[in-house]
């Protein structure tokens, strides 16, 4: 991390979290923070659901949630982005303050409640936005819908034609009985209506699935067959968590999904366990706590053919993500792998 980057990530941690948070999205669409461009080699390129990745290390949906920044995120150094959550209609989301640091923990707790401009404006600006990596987005639905299905069905009408994978997210602690929707048949009937409406497109995209770290193991494995038979393109594991184990931060007991470092061990488990389940049938993207190359590393290792990070940027920054590339391209290689792929799940089983 350079010098001016750590003198920038310590004044904003002198605000409040979501001032800083839009505070760095301004400071990035200004120009003021620098970009890498593309950080690629043959031992990184990724090929998930059709979609061909310079890298494995994606940026996780909420950090531009209204893709405000998709120019310069996609010069940043991810292999691939991931923005929203959209709603059909534009909603402000949960009271502030609803974004806490957990600095002592290298962590993060969130009650957003899926606030955005809604998908119509977020549509608009991705179809006049061009991208240098894929780029998805994450579908959600409005709090107070009364068919919570057909809201992410229609986000994906919506948005579609502008992007290039689309994730159901039926994972978020912060909408009431969201959740609920991860039960097989409410999930099957979710999946069949934006699978229509994917195929409604005048070019199908890529559809993944993103889940709760906090299932057991019955429950990952019903959603892995009802994801398999639905035909989801990839299953991204995992979501922020509701457990507060062995945290030391003031806010703890803060309401919300908590992210970042606590979260590396629960949700590697939940995706070997996927891994386990699916049996390599459907690409997975490991999700939580990723701070290291050795973090991307061990997740690939699990079991995940590409990684997302988020909250680790809180405290080292957007450079964080090359760095991730770069030193997992040396890791490969340490290795002995010639490609991800080689390494994918060679390490499944000590997470089981």
């Amino acid at each position: 991390m350079s010098l001016p980057e750590r003198i920038g990530l310590a004044a904003l941690r002198c605000l409040d979290p979501e001032r800083a948070h839009a505070l760095a999205l301004q400071g990035l669409r200004a120009g003021l923070v620098p970009l890498p461009g593309p950080v690629t080699s043959p031992r990184l390129s990724v090929k998930i659901a059709g979609l061909a990745l310079p890298n494995p290390v994606g940026l996780a949906a909420g950090f531009d949630k209204n893709a405000e920044a998709i120019r310069q995120l996609s010069k940043a150094g991810f292999g691939f982005l991931e923005f929203g959550a959209a709603t059909p209609r534009p909603q402000p989301g949960n009271p502030r303050p609803r974004l806490f640091r957990l600095t002592e923990d290298r962590a993060a707790i969130n009650r957003f409640g899926f606030n955005n401009e809604g998908a119509e404006a977020i549509a608009a600006r991705l179809a006049a936005t061009p991208c240098a990596v894929p780029r998805g987005l994450n579908l959600g639905a409005n709090k107070d819908s009364t068919d919570r299905a057909r809201d992410f069905a229609e986000v994906l009408r919506i948005a579609g034609p502008h992007i290039d994978f689309a994730t159901v997210n039926v994972s978020s602690p912060n909408t009431e009985k969201l959740r609920d929707l991860q039960g097989a048949a409410a999930l099957a009937g979710l999946l069949a209506g934006v699978m229509e409406t994917r195929a409604a497109l005048a070019e199908p995209i890529p559809v993944f699935l993103k889940i709760a770290p906090d299932l057991t193991d019955a429950e990952i494995a019903e959603i892995a067959q009802v994801a398999t038979e639905a035909g989801v393109d990839a299953i991204i594991a995992t979501n922020t968590t509701l457990s507060r184990d062995g945290l030391k931060s003031p806010a703890t007991s803060e309401a919300g999904g908590l992210s970042g470092a606590p979260l590396f061990r629960k949700s590697t488990r939940v995706l070997a366990r996927l891994a386990e389940e699916t049996g390599g049938a459907v690409p997975l993207i490991g999700v939580g706590g990723i701070a290291s190359a050795e973090d991307a590393f061990a997740k690939i290792r699990a079991g995940a053919s590409a990684v997302q990070l988020y909250t680790a940027m809180v405290y080292h920054g957007l450079s964080l993500a090359p760095r991730i590339a770069r030193g997992l391209d040396t890791l490969l290689a340490r290795d002995g792998f010639a490609t991800v792929a080689e390494a994918v799940g060679t390490n499944r089983k000590d997470w089981l």
